[in-house]
């Protein structure tokens, strides 16, 4: 234990981490350099002006991206079905014991002021996503009094003028219902047109399939209610 301070000090005398004054590289013969100064050359001006572009920070403003003949959008929503609840699907109220629950989750806030249409919901989405914007919750918050109260078929309206707004029209629209009941086929034809008035959309480009779950999970349990949509916008 007694040689520990001799050992200490026999290290930094010896240690490359000393106090003494630096050298700069200039003071040695090329030969004679210390090791690490041998093993960082000067970069060339193009390889450091690289490495100074890598690491500039994010450009703020990004290009606005060109025009494209078309775009394609997908929309998906589910809701949970409960009692004594309105069942509103593509804006026709369909008899049922059940109905969407359309309180806000926390996430999709447009839930909490509208009528819980989940083919709606599902449709406005597809084309929101096919402009590349934001979901329906952010985009119709109902922290905006323009959104309070207003139902399902306000946001498909104002979804409909921010296509036109962007510079495009309906190519056509796919949409398909997953829930176990009620039977849709008797309502599908008038919820396929009331989605043609609100797109202001030919009846020939807008269609609608309902499928069933198969008796599997909440859907096939009728504890829940689902839509996919997939939308082709075109140029005008």
């Amino acid at each position: 234990m007694a040689t520990a301070p001799y050992a200490s000090s026999l290290f930094l005398a010896s240690s490359p981490i000393s106090t003494a004054p630096r050298a700069s590289a200039g003071s040695f013969p090329p030969s004679a350099q210390p090791f690490s100064m041998r093993l960082r050359p000067r970069p060339s001006p193009a390889v450091a002006a690289a490495v100074q572009a890598e690491h500039q920070p994010a450009v703020a403003a990004t290009p606005k991206p060109p025009a494209l003949p078309f775009r394609v959008g997908h929309g998906f929503d589910l809701h949970r079905l409960e009692p004594n609840l309105p069942l509103i699907i593509g804006g026709i109220d369909i008899p049922h014991d059940r109905g969407c629950e359309a309180h806000s989750d926390g996430t999709r806030s447009c839930e909490a002021h509208s009528d819980g249409d989940v083919l709606l919901h599902c449709v406005v989405d597809a084309i929101l996503g096919a402009l590349g914007l934001p979901d329906i919750g952010q985009i119709f918050p109902d922290s905006d009094p323009r959104w309070k109260g207003a139902d399902s078929s306000v946001f498909m309206r104002e979804a409909v003028k921010l296509m036109h707004e962007a510079g495009y029209e309906l190519g056509n629209l796919d949409a398909t219902l997953i829930l176990q009941k009620p039977k849709i086929s008797p309502f599908k034809e008038t919820i396929r047109l009331n989605l043609c008035n609100l797109l202001g959309a030919d009846p020939s480009v807008v269609n609608l399939k309902a499928k069933t779950h198969e008796k599997v999970d909440s859907l096939g349990e009728n504890r829940s209610i689902a839509a996919h949509t997939v939308v082709l916008l075109m140029r005008k």
